[in-house]
């Protein structure tokens, strides 16, 4: 099967650097593509943060501009330049998959048509292809480490989904 074409925003990779698990991201979708303003947040702008030289030395992470620029300007009044550019990227070119948690993003992939998945379903996907044995653990140190934000009841939630109550 020819591999999946994935964009990332930069939230899914600055939280997962945090905790130690961006190699997730390699393992699930081989290559991710980001566009040139989350590299700009990522790794020059978070530039000692965790998670900057995580991202700038992964050679399976790929940085490309976006053509429509008019698009992003149009994008830029609800969303942030990151999250403007990976849709806009993701709409011009044939993207299978947009990683994004932020909900306005959100809503406005799915009113475009784009499929995409955030931090937590990354993680349910992880565990079902057996690359973590539970995801609580994960999302507990998201949460502590990375200052993830995860409502209570979405987290309750996913536990009893995953039949991982305590």
């Amino acid at each position: 099967r020819t591999a999946m074409r994935v964009i990332s925003n930069a939230s899914p990779l600055i939280n997962l650097a945090r905790i130690g698990h961006l190699s997730l991201l390699r393992q699930l979708y081989g290559q991710i593509v980001i566009p040139s303003a989350v590299w700009q947040e990522v790794v020059i702008g978070g530039s000692g943060r965790p998670g900057a030289a995580d991202v700038e030395s992964a050679t399976w992470i790929t940085c490309e501009n976006v053509a429509n620029t008019g698009l992003v300007r149009a994008l830029r009044q609800d969303l942030d330049a990151g999250e403007a550019e990976a849709i806009a990227l993701a709409l011009e070119t044939e993207t299978d998959l947009l990683l994004m948690d932020e909900r306005i993003g959100r809503e406005t992939a799915h009113h475009l048509g784009l499929r995409y998945i955030g931090l937590v379903g990354i993680l349910v996907e992880a565990k079902r292809r057996r690359l973590l044995t539970a995801v609580s653990p994960v999302l507990n140190a998201l949460r502590e480490q990375a200052g993830f934000r995860l409502d209570d009841a979405l987290y309750a939630r996913i536990r009893a989904d995953e039949q991982e109550e305590d």
